[in-house]
Parts: structure tokens; C-alpha cells; sequence
């Protein structure tokens, strides 16, 4: 019995080595995703990172955080020739993973000769390294970092794009995803609105590639889109997959110890629940218009509220995807006289705030957001209503979703040219914040809060799932599962 024992202590864990794009919004699930695989399941890991010129400190602090049984590894830099001038965000995460894919084939090779190897994980914008995946002879697979209504559009676009010929923003009816509520052709991802643009030809390639990975991981869980995952398992075409979430940030981060961020302070004193939040996400933008009006709505309201407020991206000459604050005076974009109105109604911040800690506070009782899916999952983990606002990527099906099907949600009516109106801001932030309405909208909130609880507790619906995913990576240690699919 003790000669077994040694033994077992010196197999090699299961390794993975996982690939994620560029951008905080794909490292984060990531990161969770690998500390339960490592901390319940039994697994050791690698990240294999993509230098880019934003978020290095971020990045490296994500990393930093991870638990020991998992390794990282930076990539050498592209060099910003490789990138088309002004390209989009979608086409330039696409080209750094293509451009990557001889630097990630030398990292498998070292792993695959000091690891017990046996997947590697990437996220949608890594399609194109699953060639190399199965050059090792190791299973890849993809861990899809929005909904599985997103996911179901993903496997449905390629037959979308031979259907109809024109724009879809165009079409007189809405799209038909099994499992989902019908969607307007103007609420499909930014990318596919144009099918002149190259983001619209590397959604196409990496659609179709999707169905290649030898199982699919999903940030989403079976409380929450029932009627989507048992359309996606009907159809016999489809990947494995697998709803693993809500994996989330757990660390609020930023912050020193013993040390409170203003903002904090100030919801320490507000009355429970008072307080709409209102932030969209490290690169969402407002244009001046846009702004003021948002301003306006906020003092119409009436209502408390704490909002992260960015400079607009029409406000420099040299606006970029991430806009630039004024050092001097962070508000000048602000309507005239709004702080002195509003001071002891609302807090404005500039640029950032801890957003766990926000949603989780008892004062926080809506939150005005752009509609990512990791700004979502916190909301519901938190229990917290939502103003749907989306900007871009596929922020407006989640938008969709939120108001229309799952009802935890009002979405504002834009009006014209394209501007969200004072009035309008005002309606919905007190119907959420107030009155009957915005009671059942809470109320549901809290089901699916307690919903996404129950699934990541052991024996959960999103537990099991992560642990049947594991299980298949230890059957495959030595080919992958299905390396003709």
C-alpha cells in the first residue's frame, strides 16, 4: 500500500496550457476558470500571454495573483507594422493571435516534453491555434467568455451570412437562434454589421472554426439560459460544451491595505439601496452630446448615484479606442454647474472605480452598465438590477436578453440622432430605483443571484460541469478525443 502511495504522489498532474486574447475582459474568467481547475479538480496549468502595449501592470497583477500549481508565460512582442492602420479592436486581437501562433507552438513543445500535457484552452479569438494544438497531439478546446446565446450565434452565423444577402441592421424581421428570444438585426454583434469590413471576415473564420474544439467551456450556467442550453445539446453538430460560470473576479485589487477608496466612504453613508451605479467598463466612451444628456437624466432622476464618468471620445483630436482624462481638471466635460447641483446627491470619479466592492455594497441598488459580460455576471452575483446601455461587441444581444428575456433589466429608447434623451435616462433610472417595477426587477435578481450560487457550489449544476470537463482531459492524456472532428 505504501509503494502505491509514493507512486501516486509522483504522476505528474494533468497540465493545461491556456491562451487568452488580449484584454482584461478575457484574462479575468480565465484566471478563474484555472484557480478552480487547480484548487477542486486537480490540475496544474499554464498561461501563455500576448504582450500588448495596454493594461501590462494589469495583466502581470492578474498573473502575479495565481495560485503557485500555475505558470505563466509572455510571448515576445508583435510589432505594431503587423497591425493595419486603423483596424478595428476585433481585427487586431485576431492578427496577435495569428501572428503569435509560431511562439505558442514552441511553448507546447516545451510543455508537452515537461508536463503531462493533454489540452489547450483558448478563448473564441484563438481558433486558429487549434492546428497546432493537435500537432502535440493534445485536445483543444475554446472557453467562451460571453453567453450561450452569443455562443449559439457563434455556431449559427456561417449559415446566417449564406441566407441573406444584405446588411442584417436591414432586415425587416428578427434572427431566430434556437433556444433564444428573437433579435433584432441591429442588436447582432458590431462586427457582422458591415460586411465590407475585415471584422466581419474574421467573425465568419473564427465561427467556423468554433465548431472544431474538441469541447466548448461557457461563462454562463444552466439557471440562467435553460432554454439555450437545451437547444444548443439538440443539435448533434455542435462541440461538447460545457456551462461552467459565473467565474468572476474574486479580488477587488488597486487598492492598498488599510485603505479605502473615496468612493467607498461616501456609500458607507447612503441609505440602503439608494444608489444607482453607473459605469461602461474600462474602453466604453460617450459622445459629448451623449454625455450631457446623461448628465441631465442623472440630475433629473432625482435619484442618489455614483457614476465613473470618462472623458468623451469625441473630446481629443487623437481619440483612441481608450479615451484620455484631463489631469488638470478631469470633469471639464461635465455641463456647466452639474457637480454643484448634484453634490450631495450624487459622486462623480474619474476613469475607475472597484467595481466588486460597488455592486456588492449594500447602498448600491442599480447599476447603469454597457452591458459586458463580466460587468453582467457581477451584477447578478450581487443581485443588483441593471439599465441596459450597450456600446459595442455583443453588449446589445446581451442587452437584449437582459431586458427581454430575463427581465432584470429596462433598456432605454434611443431617439433621435441616435441619442438616448434626458427624459428618457430619467425614466428608466427611477423605474428601476423606485416603485413597483423596480421591485420585481430586484426581486428576479435575486433568483438568478442565488441560481449562479447554487450552480459553482459542489454537486452545482456548473461544478459538475467543470468536473465532466476534467474528466475528459484525464481520459485523453495521450491523443486527443476526437482528432478527425
Amino acid at each position: 500500500m505504501e509503494d502505491i502511495t509514493v507512486a501516486m504522489k509522483d504522476t505528474p498532474l494533468p497540465h493545461i496550457a491556456i491562451l487568452p486574447s488580449p484584454g482584461m475582459g478575457h484574462l479575468n474568467p480565465l484566471a478563474e476558470f484555472a484557480k478552480r481547475l487547480v484548487l477542486h479538480h486537480n490540475f496544474s496549468a499554464t498561461f501563455i500571454t500576448i504582450s500588448v502595449d495596454s493594461y501590462p501592470e494589469s495583466h502581470r497583477t492578474v498573473l502575479d495573483a495565481l495560485p503557485k500549481a500555475i505558470d505563466s508565460i509572455t510571448l515576445p512582442p508583435i510589432p505594431s507594422t503587423e497591425f493595419p492602420q486603423n483596424s478595428s479592436i476585433e481585427t487586431r486581437i485576431s492578427l496577435s493571435i495569428k501572428h503569435s501562433l509560431l511562439s505558442v507552438r514552441d511553448v507546447l513543445n516545451t510543455l508537452k516534453s515537461t508536463t503531462q500535457l493533454v489540452a489547450l484552452v483558448v478563448d473564441h479569438f484563438g481558433t486558429d491555434s487549434f492546428d497546432v494544438a493537435r500537432e502535440f497531439g493534445i485536445a483543444p478546446y475554446m472557453f467562451f467568455t460571453s453567453s450561450l446565446m452569443m455562443l449559439s450565434f457563434l455556431f449559427h452565423f456561417p449559415t446566417l451570412d449564406a441566407t441573406y444577402s444584405g446588411e442584417f441592421a436591414e432586415l425587416t424581421e428578427p434572427v431566430i437562434l434556437p433556444g433564444c428570444i428573437p433579435v433584432s438585426g441591429e442588436d447582432l454583434p458590431n462586427p457582422v454589421h458591415d460586411r465590407s469590413k475585415e471584422s466581419y471576415a474574421w467573425m465568419l473564420h473564427r465561427c467556423r472554426r468554433a465548431k472544431e474544439a474538441e469541447g466548448i467551456l461557457v461563462n454562463s450556467f444552466m439557471g440562467l439560459e435553460p432554454a439555450v442550453v437545451k437547444a444548443l445539446k439538440q443539435d448533434p453538430s455542435n462541440p461538447p460544451f460545457y456551462p461552467v460560470g459565473p467565474l468572476i473576479k474574486t479580488d477587488s485589487g488597486s487598492t492598498h491595505e488599510g485603505e479605502k477608496p473615496e468612493c467607498l466612504r461616501w456609500l458607507d453613508e447612503q441609505p440602503r439601496g439608494s444608489v444607482l451605479y453607473v459605469s461602461f467598463g474600462s474602453g466604453g466612451t460617450l459622445s459629448s452630446k451623449q454625455l450631457t444628456e446623461l448628465a441631465c437624466g442623472l440630475e433629473m432622476s432625482g435619484q442618489r448615484f455614483l457614476w465613473v464618468a470618462r472623458s468623451p471620445h469625441d473630446k481629443e483630436t487623437n481619440a483612441t479606442f481608450f479615451s484620455v482624462q484631463s489631469v488638470e481638471n478631469p470633469f471639464d466635460f461635465l455641463p456647466k454647474g452639474f457637480l454643484a447641483r448634484t453634490k450631495g446627491l450624487g459622486l462623480v470619479v474619474p476613469s475607475w472605480a472597484p467595481q466588486l466592492q460597488v455592486l456588492s455594497h449594500g447602498s448600491t441598488g442599480g447599476f447603469l452598465s454597457h452591458c459586458g459580460w463580466n460587468s453582467t455576471l457581477e451584477s447578478i452575483i450581487n443581485g443588483v438590477p441593471m439599465i441596459a446601455w450597450p456600446l459595442y461587441a455583443e453588449q446589445k444581444m446581451n442587452a437584449a436578453m437582459l431586458a427581454g428575456d430575463l427581465k432584470v433589466a429596462l433598456r432605454p429608447r434611443v431617439g433621435e440622432m441616435g441619442l438616448v434623451g434626458r427624459e428618457e435616462i430619467a425614466r428608466v433610472i427611477n423605474g428601476v430605483m423606485v416603485g413597483e417595477e423596480g421591485k420585481r426587477l430586484k426581486d428576479r435578481m435575486q433568483e438568478l443571484r442565488n441560481a449562479g450560487a447554487t450552480a459553482l457550489d459542489e454537486g452545482g449544476s456548473s461544478y459538475t460541469a467543470m468536473r465532466e470537463a476534467a474528466h475528459a482531459w484525464e481520459s485523453c492524456r495521450y491523443q486527443p478525443i476526437n482528432p478527425l472532428r
